[in-house]
């Protein structure tokens, strides 16, 4: 998706430099916790946190207010902290605690700025798998895996659903939520279908190795950073009635070409004439 940046390019190299080097320390110390014992504890919501996902934001919050103190921070262990700027940071320690806690290495650190109401840098860390995604806006999508160079990616070329691989977070909630009538059909027209939940999913459909991702239930730290990743990558990313968002609780992203059929087959709506 074309959308210009409100940001200088100098603006966007020094947001994304800071980004990549919180989500390096980011990634050092999921990995230092990972598969150790953990104190884990529920949230009212039921989700857990680890003593690892409230440390690692705390540091990048740090980090992220001495270099730019007037800047906001809206992180999922410690809330919303306005700036006195037009730019705020996301933060999702790990996406992905719970399988982080079961020792599943499909966890990563999410990170996105937002200037001016635009999300115009995005990095997705996940280091059990050794993978980095990042983009600008108007920079494109790119994955560094190991240490080989970073690569640019793109959303896949598929305009069928026949011919398509959709991934969803938690099926049980998707149906539970009423929101997707035909969630249950779809599945049954795609090619293949599978449960790849949190930024996994997103991920691979920038990557163009699927073609949709639905998700009820996650919030606007889950979203940022993927929806400026997958729409660098050629691909949409919106809510369920096709708005583009990352504060609505629910989203499908999309290699694009599908994206209206999508919306349409989730909403059970009839086909047209």
């Amino acid at each position: 998706m074309a959308l210009r940046s409100p940001a200088s390019d100098a603006q966007l190299a020094e947001w994304l430099t800071l980004a990549l080097s919180l989500a390096a320390a980011a990634d050092a110390e999921a990995l230092a916790g990972f598969r150790r014992d953990l104190v884990v504890a529920a949230k009212p919501d039921r989700t857990l946190v680890t003593q690892v996902d409230q440390s690692i934001e705390r540091t990048i919050r740090e980090r992220i207010r001495a270099a730019y103190p007037d800047h906001g921070l809206v992180g999922e262990e410690y809330g919303e902290a306005a700036g006195a700027g037009a730019t705020r940071w996301y933060v999702d320690p790990i996406d992905g605690t719970h399988n982080f806690v079961r020792g599943i290495p499909l966890f990563a650190t999410l990170l996105a700025v937002e200037h001016e109401g635009a999300i115009v840098v995005g990095v997705v860390s996940a280091p059990a798998l050794g993978e980095r995604w990042f983009a600008t806006r108007g920079g494109g999508a790119w994955v560094a895996r190991g240490s080989s160079e970073a690569r640019a990616i793109g959303a896949s070329a598929v305009d069928r659903i026949e011919d398509a691989q959709v991934l969803y977070g938690c099926a049980a909630g998707i149906e539970g939520s009423g929101r997707a009538p035909g969630f249950r059909g779809l599945l049954r027209e795609a090619w293949r279908e599978r449960g790849f939940g949190d930024f996994w999913g997103y991920m691979l459909v920038a990557e163009g190795a699927a073609e949709a991702m639905v998700e009820v239930g996650p919030h606007a730290w889950d979203l940022a950073a993927p929806l400026l990743i997958v729409e660098e990558a050629g691909g949409r990313l919106t809510d369920l009635d096709g708005r583009r968002r990352v504060d609505g609780g629910e989203a499908l992203a999309s290699n694009g070409r599908l994206h209206a059929e999508l919306l349409r087959r989730i909403r059970g709506e009839a086909t047209p004439a």
